[in-house]
């Protein structure tokens, strides 16, 4: 069921309209199937424990099954991506290539995200070649076939949910008028893009999203865990894999941003509840607290 201004979502409290407020909605839906490359930007999308539908469940690894992302490999961000019925389909320098889902019989091998060991499933050699050339480096494309192969990390979630070929958690929330808020401290403002979210907000006041901790959002609910801390993707342009300026956003993000574990922009969140999201969906605020920017 979708929740609308006017309908109320089975099993959730009513809660008290907030009188003047901003009512959030989502502004767009972004998913990223293979992990680092292309985004693909959806109207829909089934929330599942997951995450989003199709969301880094692909990655591109080095052949010692070390995971490769644009921190290292900008160019990376210049291979687009499609998502078929039978997989995924690249694009490259005008060049596509269809990636069937590998089945039981493909081989499996083991990798690596941060400090976790995935089991995946390889695709065929001929993809790994083709995006060996693309990236002008070894490397092989993995699936990971078993949802439930990874989960989050204990400290800040400990249901210990499930979680994709993601960094650690499977949503990144943001709000587009945190973005104009660092916008307005920087000589040259940089786009959403640059910081690969996945539910993008509008209609909140900057910087709200840090004092959520439960929220819903048609038949879903989801539970903020911890600020996202932003790395050098943030500095790449998406579009052309270039970085303008090497030292933004992250040294305007450094000046009011900074917190245990690095600087901040946009809140990971896990799934409590799955159900289907979609672009001007309202987001209904269940709890909230202090902001969890913590110095």
């Amino acid at each position: 069921m979708i929740a609308t201004a006017n309908t109320a979502v089975v099993g959730l409290p009513d809660l008290p309209p907030r009188t003047g407020a901003p009512m959030p909605q989502i502004r767009s839906l972004h998913i990223y199937p293979v992990k680092s490359l292309g985004v693909v930007d959806v109207t829909r999308a089934d929330m599942t424990l997951l995450g989003l539908m199709h969301d880094r469940r692909w990655m591109v690894c080095a052949p010692d099954g070390s995971f490769l992302t644009q921190r290292q490999h900008a160019r990376m961000a210049l291979i687009a991506v499609t998502v078929t019925q039978t997989g995924l389909t690249l694009h490259h320098a005008g060049q596509t290539l269809d990636v069937a889902l590998p089945d039981q019989s493909a081989p499996q091998r083991d990798v690596t995200v941060w400090r976790d060991v995935v089991p995946c499933r390889l695709a065929p050699q001929a993809v790994s070649a083709w995006l060996s050339a693309a990236l002008d480096r070894p490397c092989v494309l993995v699936f990971q076939h078993d949802p439930t192969s990874r989960r989050t990390d204990p400290i800040f979630d400990t249901a210990r949910g499930h979680v994709s070929l993601a960094d650690g958690f499977p949503i990144l929330i943001a709000n587009t008028a945190s973005l104009d808020d660092l916008g307005a401290r920087m000589n040259t403002p940089v786009p959403m893009s640059r910081f690969r979210p996945n539910i993008v907000l509008d209609g909140v006041p900057a910087w709200q999203e840090d004092t959520w901790q439960r929220i819903a959002i048609g038949s879903a609910i989801l539970r903020i865990v911890k600020p996202c801390s932003r790395c050098v993707v943030t500095t790449i342009d998406q579009h052309t894999a270039e970085r303008p300026d090497p030292r933004e956003p992250l040294l305007a993000l450094t000046q009011f941003r900074r917190a245990k574990g690095g600087v901040m922009f946009g809140q990971n969140a896990v799934i409590e509840q799955p159900g289907t999201i979609g672009v001007g969906d309202t987001v209904r605020v269940l709890e909230a607290g202090p902001s969890n920017l913590v110095p």
